[in-house]
C-alpha cells in the first residue's frame, strides 16, 4: 500500500517573533514494513539554518532556526510511503510465550536485546509506575497467559471501558487521571497502556504517526480531516516490538504510518522549540491529509 501524507503546522503570534529555534519529529522513519519513497520540507519564513539528523531512538529529526521577525510560522511536510502488510493477529493463538516466562527472561536479561529494552520498563516524563495501574491490567496479564494474547485482551479492555473525548484531557494529563475518569484521546490511551504494562514489569513504548481515516459511505473525504495518531508496542522475544492500537481495538497493519517512537510523548513531540518575543497570545493550526496513491 502506498500513501501520500501532508502535515501542515501553522503558528500565529500576537506580536512579531524575532528569533526561534525548533526541532521537529515530522519526518518518516523506515521500518521492516515501511519505506519512505520521497519527502519534502518547506518552512516559512525561510530558516537561516536547517539540518536533519537522528535522535537517541533513531527517529529522523529536523532542526531549524528562523532569525527574522515573523507573526506566522508554517512547517509544510509532504511524504510518500510504501507499507507492507504485517499481520500478526493470526499468531495470537500460536505464539505461546507466557507472561511468567517473559518476566523471568527480563529478570535475567542475558542477551543484548533484552538489556536494550530494559529502559522501556522504567518511569519516564509522562509515565509513573503505580500499583493501581498494575492492578488494572493484572487480570489480562495472568502468569499463564501468552503475552501476545494478553496484550490484545488489554487493548480490547481499554477500548471497551474508555470513551474517546477530545475535551477531557490535555497533553500533560497523567495516566492515573485517565484511569479514574475513563475518558481521553489516543495519546491518553497509549500512555495508560504503557504505564500499566510497565507497572507489571514489562517493556512498552510509545508509537507516534498517522492513521488513514475513511469517510462515511457515500461521502467525500474532507481535506485536512486526518490527524496525528498514537498507539503502543510491547516487546516480545522472537517477535520483537508488537504494536497495538487501543483507540481502535486492533493490531496496526497497513493503515498506520510510523513517524517516531520513544518512552512516551515527550520523546516524540512533533514540534518543539524556543521563541523570543511573540506577545502573550498564539494560535496553532494543524492540517493532516493521508491519501492512498
Amino acid at each position: 500500500m502506498r500513501y501520500r501524507v501532508r502535515h501542515l503546522t501553522e503558528y500565529l503570534y500576537g506580536a512579531p517573533v524575532t528569533l526561534c529555534y525548533n526541532m521537529a519529529h515530522l519526518l518518516p522513519r523506515d521500518t521492516p514494513y515501511q519505506r519512505c519513497l520521497s519527502r519534502r520540507i518547506l518552512v516559512t519564513p525561510t530558516p537561516v539554518y536547517q539540518t536533519e539528523g537522528e535522535d537517541y531512538y533513531g527517529n529522523p529529526t529536523f532542526y531549524f532556526s528562523v532569525q527574522e521577525p515573523h507573526k506566522k510560522l508554517a512547517i509544510d511536510v509532504e511524504c510518500y510511503f510504501e507499507i507492507e502488510q504485517n499481520d500478526l493477529s493470526s499468531q495470537l493463538t500460536l505464539h505461546g510465550l507466557t507472561c511468567a516466562e517473559l518476566r523471568q527472561m527480563l529478570s535475567q536479561a542475558d542477551t543484548p536485546e533484552l538489556r536494550m529494552v530494559k529502559e522501556y520498563t522504567l518511569d519516564s516524563m509522562h509515565i509513573r509506575r503505580t500499583e493501581a495501574l498494575a492492578e488494572y491490567a493484572r487480570s489480562c496479564f495472568a502468569d499463564d497467559t501468552p503475552v501476545l494474547q494478553a496484550s490484545m485482551d488489554f487493548t480490547h479492555k481499554i477500548f471497551e471501558e474508555f470513551t474517546f473525548d477530545p475535551t477531557a484531557t490535555s497533553v500533560s494529563t497523567p495516566p492515573e487521571q485517565v484511569l479514574k475518569e475513563k475518558r481521553g484521546v489516543c495519546q491518553d490511551f497509549a500512555h495508560l497502556a504503557i504505564a500499566c504494562i510497565r507497572s507489571l514489569g514489562f517493556p512498552a513504548r510509545y508509537m507516534s504517526g498517522y492513521l488513514e481515516t475513511l469517510p462515511p459511505p457515500g461521502q467525500e473525504k474532507l481535506v485536512g480531516a486526518d490527524a496525528s495518531h498514537a498507539w503502543f508496542a510491547i516487546f516480545i522475544p522472537d517477535l520483537g516490538w508488537v504494536e497495538f492500537d487501543p483507540t481502535n481495538d486492533l493490531m496496526p497493519n497497513e493503515q498506520h504510518i510510523v513517524t517516531a517512537w520513544g518512552r512516551d510523548y515527550a520523546d516524540v513531540t512533533p514540534l518543539q522549540g524556543v521563541i523570543f518575543d511573540g506577545g502573550d497570545s498564539q494560535a496553532l493550526n494543524v492540517s493532516v491529509d493521508v491519501q492512498r496513491v
